[in-house]
């Protein structure tokens, strides 16, 4: 017989913990922006959008969240697998939402498994992988 472990889920305390965590980090460095926090199923667990952030860094920040979730690692590092001869160059795109390549969506571990994901749009692509990190290290 075999026994498998549980892993706790991404609960919305943890989820408010990451938004609170990336718009703090994001402020102390001058940046308005919206942080999206998905649940490992891709359900909206959280979402925050300054009313200073430009619109469409709300719908940056989900289709960030939703890509780092999908192919479990941070957008920050899939840039080039989208270039013409990477990994996934020819990635269908007909899923729920189009996935998107820019720095900014990390996944969200616990006990080495994928429970959610946070994406932050708003800054500078770098600026907004550098907030996610911070968030997802803040929930450690």
């Amino acid at each position: 017989m075999s026994t498998t472990t549980a892993v706790a889920p991404l609960t919305i305390h943890d989820a408010d913990v990451l938004v609170t965590a990336a718009r703090r980090t994001a402020e102390a460095a001058g940046v308005t922006v919206s942080v999206t926090v998905l649940d490992a199923g891709g359900h909206l667990l959280a979402f925050r959008r300054d009313d200073r952030a430009v619109l469409i860094s709300g719908e940056t920040s989900t289709r960030k969240a939703y890509t780092a979730l999908q192919l479990n690692a941070p957008t920050a590092d899939l840039v080039d697998a989208v270039q013409p001869g990477g990994l996934f160059h020819t990635l269908p795109t007909a899923l729920d939402r189009p996935l998107l390549f820019i720095a900014g969506g990390v996944p969200v571990h616990r006990d080495g498994r994928l429970i959610g994901a946070i994406g932050v749009g708003g800054g500078a692509p770098e600026q907004d992988h550098a907030f996610a990190t911070a968030a997802v290290e803040a929930l450690a």
